[in-house]
């Protein structure tokens, strides 16, 4: 493959940049050029698969040529199974070349919607699907932020998962999520319809945004809990506006001024970074992209309806009838489908 070898040729250069004195002794250098020499390892190591599964596929062909009945059938399995681990190969290779795949740390914010304290509630079910995602997956996931509501929902809660190329796997779950089910405080037992809206930002550090400081406005507030009772009588909240794109962050959940403001902080950048990596899909798509993560974007992407034991994706139109696993965590299924039908959505 001559891809290949051009890929290979840059990963041989790459390796002897991380070598050179130039490099080592810059630290933003360094830590740019070992991400993408760990992308290209990757990428060659996929394609190198590739190519030997397509060798023995070729191999096998050749065998069908015999009189041989049972060497033929033997070789026809030999065939199919190999055919479905290139289709698993071009799929992950597939991936693995999308922009931004390489991002380990995504930030997900849930904000509760419509539907009152039933839209917190399932807000907190969200939370807990996706913190019992990548516990399943064995990926690491540490709420950040939160803020409750008087029955145990929440209004707003932020979490990190860590994970391989995890910002590839769950962006797509950004929009709005709509529940239908007989609230716990309906007594008449009528069916309700309430929202909350989840927004995945790729985990920005320094490197990837720099915030320079006189850019930004730092308010100090009292936290407050539940039903808007203050909980602490110092101000240890923060508020972080940065001026120029009037994109503002709030963090609470800290002890300290110092935790939340830099919460607050790497919240900012991931958010910033979000917008300048839609800019860039705008560019290459020559389509609008809009801003995901408010509460305000009306039209749905999902319905969890409990009725009817149905999830449905309703960007590409498909449904799964496992409700109760799905909000267990089990979302292989969807995150799958979404990414094979990525040309259709657009967010």
């Amino acid at each position: 493959m001559k891809k290949l070898q051009e890929l290979k040729q840059e990963y041989n250069r790459i390796e002897k940049l991380l070598s050179s004195k130039e490099v080592f002794s810059d630290t933003q250098k360094l830590q740019e050029y070992s991400k993408q020499y760990n992308d290209l390892k990757e990428t060659i190591e996929l394609m190198e698969r590739l190519e030997r599964v397509d060798a023995h596929i070729q191999e096998n062909a050749e065998l069908q040529n015999t009189d041989n009945q049972e060497m033929k059938e033997l070789a026809q399995q030999e065939i199919e199974q190999l055919t479905k681990q290139r289709t698993e190969l071009l799929h992950e290779l597939e991936q693995q070349n999308q922009p931004h795949a390489h991002i380990n740390q995504a930030i997900i914010e849930i904000r509760a919607g419509v539907g009152g304290e039933e839209s917190s509630l399932f807000a907190q079910d969200l939370m807990r699907m996706y913190m019992r995602y990548a516990e399943k997956n064995g990926y690491k996931a540490v709420v950040i932020d939160e803020n409750r509501s008087e029955l145990k929902g929440i209004k707003q809660a932020i979490i990190e998962i860590s994970g391989k190329n995890i910002y590839s796997l769950l962006k797509h779950e950004s929009g709005v999520h709509r529940v239908q089910r007989i609230p716990e405080t309906e007594t008449s037992g009528r069916i309700h319809t309430s929202t909350a809206s989840v927004a995945v930002l790729p985990k920005a550090k320094i490197i990837d945004m720099n915030i320079r400081p006189e850019d930004i406005r730092v308010e100090a507030f009292r936290s407050s809990g539940p039903g808007g009772q203050n909980v602490n009588k110092v101000s240890t909240a923060i508020r972080v506006v940065h001026i120029p794109s009037g994109t503002a962050v709030v963090s609470q959940q800290g002890r300290s001024q110092a935790a939340n403001r830099e919460t607050a902080l790497t919240l900012l950048r991931s958010r910033l970074l979000k917008e300048k990596m839609d800019q860039e899909e705008q560019k290459r798509s020559q389509e609008r992209k809009e801003q995901i993560g408010s509460a305000e974007r009306s039209e749905k992407i999902r319905t969890y309806n409990f009725p009817q034991n149905r999830v449905t994706d309703h960007r590409i139109d498909k449904s799964w009838y496992n409700l109760e696993k799905i909000l267990d965590g089990t979302l292989d299924d969807i995150i799958v489908s979404l990414q094979d039908n990525s040309q259709f959505i657009t967010q």
